[in-house]
């Protein structure tokens, strides 16, 4: 026997099945495009509502949980056909961002330091800086405001204020060190220790002024024509204490000795006890007495004696017989 469904029943189920198409469905995991959350970002099918704006969202790169209690309190407020399942459901709100480029927020600094005064050509360092995060795919905008700059020191303090479409600025304060560049020659290549240096194996380029303490060749002039006393490295900063003249009396060679003295030239051989450089005074032993005299380097291979220059060796054994 069949049983007939009554056309009140029949009206009840049409109603309850149009009830359910139009019951509101929780969105689990949004991804935001803006700073505040509204309804339509937790239910498909809000309903008339959907646009209401709820409050703000996380920041950039940020996320907020919505958990089953709040999603319900919700639901209830806004009229929202929406009842959670357990208490286990809950939305996911996230913002997603990007840092900031450490470029800008410097050349922003930059810029405020110039103005105030600093070279325009200045190093600026930020060590503890971290660089605000912002939307992905806005183009933020870092001004420079407050800024506190010690010519002497080279120290700074500022803040930095961040802006970007669709984010609330961001303010934060920094420091950091300003360093001035300047030009000077360096190492083209690998140079040997006792190398002499030629026009071609150095490069100008900047460098910051910390990198310039102590006595710096700051001029090719300084450079060109000397010897290495050791080796250096390409693209770093020479020092003047690791340059020395070219010796052109070596030690242990023949060297020939010149006496003038009262229109007469005199010359004879020698033997150079130390090596020498282009006016350098060195030791020189006479062969034939053994003794020692203190001579001027004039040219490779000569030196020059003093007409009233005592032998070394000779003034010490006259001073030891003057003893008491």
């Amino acid at each position: 026997m069949k049983r007939m469904i009554s056309r009140a029943a029949l009206c009840g189920l049409t109603l309850l099945a149009a009830e359910a198409a139009q019951a509101a469905t929780l969105r689990p995991l949004v991804t935001l495009s803006g700073p505040m959350v509204h309804l339509r970002d937790l239910f498909e099918d809000a309903g008339p509502n959907a646009d209401r704006v709820l409050g703000p969202g996380p920041g950039p790169g940020g996320r907020i949980i919505v958990g089953a209690t709040q999603l319900g309190a919700i639901a209830r407020q806004f009229g929202v056909d929406w009842r959670p399942a357990s208490s286990g459901e809950r939305a996911i709100l996230e913002w997603p961002g990007r840092p900031m480029r450490r470029e800008d927020a410097i050349e922003a600094v930059r810029d405020a330091l110039v103005a105030g005064g600093a070279d325009p050509d200045c190093v600026v360092e930020m060590a503890g800086f971290t660089a605000p995060v912002v939307p992905v795919g806005s183009h933020p905008l870092p001004a420079v405001a407050q800024m506190d700059f010690n010519a002497n020191t080279g120290r700074f303090t500022a803040m930095l204020s961040v802006t970007a479409e669709g984010m609330d600025p961001i303010t934060t304060r920094i420091a950091g060190q300003v360093d001035t560049l300047v030009e000077i020659p360096v190492p083209a290549i690998r140079l040997a220790s006792g190398a002499v240096v030629r026009a071609e194996d150095l490069r100008m380029t900047r460098v910051s002024v910390s990198q310039t303490k102590g006595e710096v060749v700051r001029d090719p002039s300084q450079a060109v024509g000397m010897q290495l006393k050791r080796s250096v490295t390409p693209n770093q900063p020479m020092l003047t204490t690791d340059l020395m003249r070219p010796a052109v009396v070596g030690r242990d060679s023949i060297v020939r000795i010149v006496l003038d003295a009262q229109g007469l030239s005199l010359s004879g051989q020698g033997i150079a006890l130390e090596a020498g450089a282009m006016g350098e005074r060195i030791r020189i032993r006479n062969p034939s007495s053994r003794a020692v005299l203190e001579a001027q380097v004039i040219a490779p291979g000569v030196v020059r004696v003093a007409p009233d220059g005592i032998p070394l060796m000779m003034g010490r054994l006259a001073q030891a017989r003057t003893l008491p």
